[in-house]
Parts: structure tokens; sequence; C-alpha cells
């Protein structure tokens, strides 16, 4: 079956977690690029400002509110795309949220919300979206993980177990998705400088932007890649530090983090973000 590459007069494209970050410069490039953009988020006052601030583009943004952990939610959203404003062309699944994991104090809550957000809230939005382009034979949509799926980082117990099973789920949905006309893809982002990562205690090697990553991203969908990776360099890398034996892969992790030099913490300190944050 041929690929599907969706294009501004096939439908709707759809953006969770569009209110800040890569969501909402994904989103901005998509509508100048044509596309009308539903955008789904909890905060409605900066969806609204994202919407209004697409006013002169070409194309333009829907304001669908939601919480991607509540699955009714997102059925909603699905519901209010197809039988308001059209087909869904495209899907690109984007909230996420980091908290930062220290052994030394752990918390369930922490463990429990990034479940619920990265990896359930995916699911939640994966669902209704497959079985809409399942009936029109055809769809794309892209799933943000990160590269700290590719293997254990400081404080990133949970956020990276969730971005693993992501890359997980991507590859293994391919093979029956390929046969069903809906073509999806993988993204996982180096750092991206939000004023999450500003915060960041460790080096952040290839930052790069909001507006970068879009492009990057927006880029990647037009091409055959199963896999959208940014900065190249710096993901290639990620990549070639997992093929390591673990003892070598530890030593490397805690020597360009200076992590084994840390004292250990006592309280989990907020606000810290790792890639695709």
């Amino acid at each position: 079956m041929q690929d599907f590459f969706a294009r501004p007069e096939h439908g709707i494209a759809w953006i969770s977690g569009a209110s800040s970050g890569i969501g909402r410069a994904l989103a901005l490039k998509l509508a100048g690029d044509g596309y009308k953009v539903a955008v789904t988020a909890r905060d409605h006052e900066k969806l609204a400002e994202l919407q209004a601030e697409a006013s002169d583009l070409s194309g333009s943004i829907i304001v669908l509110d939601g919480d991607v952990t509540n699955a009714e939610d997102m059925e909603h959203v699905l519901a209010s795309i197809e039988y308001e404003h059209g087909a869904l062309a495209l899907a690109i699944f984007n909230a996420g949220v980091y908290l930062p994991v220290h052994a030394e104090e752990l918390k369930l809550a922490d463990f429990e919300q990034s479940f619920a957000v990265n990896l359930q809230g995916v699911v939640n939005c994966l669902v209704p979206a497959v079985r809409h382009m399942k009936a029109k034979g055809h769809g794309q949509i892209a799933i943000v993980s990160s590269v700290s799926g590719y293997g254990g980082l400081p404080t990133s117990a949970a956020y990276g177990a969730t971005k693993a099973a992501l890359i997980n789920m991507a590859e293994s949905l391919k093979f029956d998705l390929d046969k069903m006309g809906i073509r999806i893809q993988l993204i996982n982002p180096g750092f991206v400088d939000t004023p999450g990562t500003k915060r960041n205690e460790f080096p952040m090697p290839s930052l790069v932007s909001f507006e970068e990553a879009a492009e990057q991203i927006s880029a990647g969908l037009k091409s055959r890649r199963f896999e959208i990776i940014f900065p190249k360099r710096f993901t290639y890398m990620m990549k070639l530090v997992n093929l390591l034996p673990y003892s070598l892969y530890f030593w490397l992790v805690n020597r360009s983090t200076g992590w084994r030099e840390r004292p250990l913490e006592k309280h989990a300190r907020p606000g810290m973000a790792h890639p695709a944050e």
C-alpha cells in the first residue's frame, strides 16, 4: 500500500499539548503552511492566544480544549473534529510532562502523573484517531517521544520510562498500521530550549529552539523516515552510547553529566526538563 503523506487539502491536523513549547511552535508552522490545525490542551487562554496569533496565516487554528489524561475528553475532541470541522488527516501527539525522580526520595505521584500524561495520554488520543483514519482508509500519525527513551539518564526514571514505552509502541503499531494505509512516525528530539531546560543542572549539548524543532518536525513529516530525529549529530551519538556495554555506558553518563560527584538530594527539585520538554 502506498504511503500516505498528509497535505492541507486532505483535512485537519490535530496537535495535543499545543499550548506551549514544541506543540505551539508546530501549530503555527502548520497553520502557516495552510493547515486547519485543531489544538488541544487544558489551558484555554493559551490556546486562544495561539489562535489569535495565527489569524494572519494562510491556515487557521481551531481551539478544542481537553485533558489528554481523560479518554472521554479525547473522544469528544475527535468527534468535534469529525462532525464540525472535517476529516482528520494528520495527528501529532505531543503532550508531555517531565517530573525529576531521585531514588533517595521516590514518590508514587511522580510516576503516576508521568505515565498518565506521557503514555496513557497518547493512547487516549491514539485510539479514536486510528478508528477515524481506519474508516477513511488513510491518515498520518506522529508520536513525540525523546532520545531519553533510548536509555536511562539521571532523574529520568519516570520520564524516560514513558518515552521508551512510546518508542516501542510506535514500532509495534507500524506493522499493522502500514497495512491500513495509516503512516506512523516517531519524533525523538534532543534538548529543546524551553524555560524548563534553562534550569537543568547538567550540560545540554546541541540545544535547539522551538522554531528549529518545528521546522525539523515539519520537514520530517513530509519525508519517508519512520524516525524524525534532531539535532542529528547529538541523537546519533545517543544511539551509539546505548550500544555500549553497561559498564562503559554508566561510566560515560556519569562522567559527561558529573552525576557521580553530586551529593544525594534531600528533596527532588521541581522544574528540571529533559529532551523534548
